[in-house]
């Protein structure tokens, strides 16, 4: 929604890496719909596999409810995931002539997941256009337009292009409806009451 207000041609790119469940890839590919934009899901599901020791990827572990500064959330942490997609998402930009890849890591993330900081943004940005040199279109860049905004001012954002919330998932956990207890549904939460818009998400948890 942010990149269209601004005019600009979007594609969107998706990854089932064998994550706890698909809901967000069921909201992803409506949203493409609603949007009328070509949309792919890029199976990952089999290095996924390879990736245990994350509450996201092993079902033997547990999902910790709490917040993001929480110690325990280190358990969702995917090694080098941001790092795997954008790889793929250079790789499709440089294939459709593309002159940018996003993504949307935000403020909030910086604490606990290191392919969220703008360190991360900035070496990544110059490794893919070294990894391309005389494939990128001149300026290519690699776009994190939330990187210093914190989830409020996203949903503000988000509020002001009439994203339909109530069609966008966040839960860890998966179930019919948001649990309202884990990290995610928990910053959610905090999000739309510090932005004083609305939530109309259904959560399990009061």
């Amino acid at each position: 929604y942010h990149l269209r207000a601004q005019g600009s041609d979007v594609r969107m790119l998706s990854f089932n890496y064998g994550q706890r469940h698909g809901r967000e890839l069921n909201c992803a590919r409506q949203i493409a719909q609603d949007l009328q934009l070509c949309h792919h899901v890029v199976d990952l599901r089999a290095v996924g596999a390879l990736l245990g020791g994350s509450a996201l990827t092993d079902p033997g572990m547990a999902v910790p409810d709490g917040h993001y500064t929480d110690e325990s959330m280190r358990a969702t942490v995917v090694p080098n995931r941001n790092a795997l997609m954008l790889d793929i998402a250079v790789a499709v930009a440089v294939t459709a002539g593309s002159d940018a890849v996003a993504f949307g890591a935000h403020g909030g993330d910086h604490v606990l997941y290191p392919d969220c900081r703008p360190e991360f943004v900035d070496a990544f940005t110059a490794s893919a256009r070294l990894a391309n040199d005389g494939f990128l279109p001149a300026g290519f860049r690699v776009l994190a337009p939330f990187l210093h905004l914190t989830k409020a001012d996203i949903v503000r954002l988000g509020s002001g292009y009439g994203v339909p919330f109530e069609r966008t998932w966040s839960c860890y956990r998966g179930g019919a409806r948001h649990c309202g207890r884990c990290g995610t549904c928990t910053e959610r939460r905090e999000a739309f009451r510090l932005a004083q818009v609305p939530d109309p998400t259904a959560y399990e948890a009061a």
